[in-house]
C-alpha cells in the first residue's frame, strides 16, 4: 500500500518548500545570467556551470512536483524520480567534464564540487530505486541528497555570479 511506503501527507510541506524555492531561485539565476550573458557565454566554465545550476534547480522543481501529484504508487514515483535524477546527473557530470576539457576558468573549477554534486545525484538515484522496490528509506535518501545538492546549486549560482562580475 502506498501509505506504508510513501505517505504524501507527511511529505507535502517538504516538497512544497523545495519546489517553491527551486522555482524562485531558477528565476533569479536566469535573470542574473541574462544580465551577465556575455561573461557566461564566453567562458566555458561559466557556461557549463550555468547549465548545471539551471538543470539542478529545474530537476529539484520537477521532483517536488512529481511528489505532490496525487494517486501515484511508490513504484511510479520511484521511476519518475529515477528518470529525472539520471538525466540531471548526466548533464551535471558532463558539464564539469566539458568545463575541465575546455580549460577556461580552471580557478573556478573544483573537484570537490564535481564529486559532491555527482554523489548527490547518485544518492537520488539510489533513493529512487529503493522507493521503487518498496523501501520507505528511499524517500529519505532522495530527500537528503536533494537538500545537500541544493546547497551545491545555491553556492554554484553564487560562484557563477561572482565569476562574471570579475570580467
Amino acid at each position: 500500500m502506498i501509505g506504508e511506503i510513501y505517505n504524501p501527507d507527511q511529505w507535502n510541506n517538504f516538497f512544497v518548500l523545495v519546489g517553491t524555492g527551486s522555482a524562485a531561485l531558477t528565476g533569479l539565476v536566469f535573470v542574473a545570467m541574462t544580465i551577465n550573458s556575455k561573461g557566461v557565454t564566453k567562458d566555458g566554465t561559466h557556461r557549463h556551470r550555468a547549465m548545471n545550476m539551471l538543470t539542478g534547480f529545474t530537476a529539484a522543481f520537477i521532483i517536488s512536483a512529481l511528489a505532490l501529484m496525487g494517486h501515484q504508487t511508490h513504484r511510479t514515483l520511484g521511476i519518475e524520480w529515477l528518470i529525472v535524477s539520471v538525466l540531471a546527473g548526466i548533464i551535471n557530470t558532463n558539464g564539469y567534464i566539458q568545463a575541465f576539457r575546455l580549460r577556461s576558468s580552471l580557478y573556478a573549477l573544483s573537484l570537490f564540487r564535481m564529486v559532491g554534486g555527482t554523489a548527490c545525484y547518485v544518492g537520488q538515484i539510489v533513493g529512487s530505486l529503493l522507493l521503487y522496490f518498496g523501501s520507505s528509506a528511499g524517500t529519505y535518501i532522495s530527500a537528503v541528497s536533494l537538500i545537500i545538492n541544493f546547497c551545491f546549486f545555491v553556492s554554484g549560482s553564487w560562484l557563477l555570479i561572482l565569476g562574471n562580475s570579475e570580467k
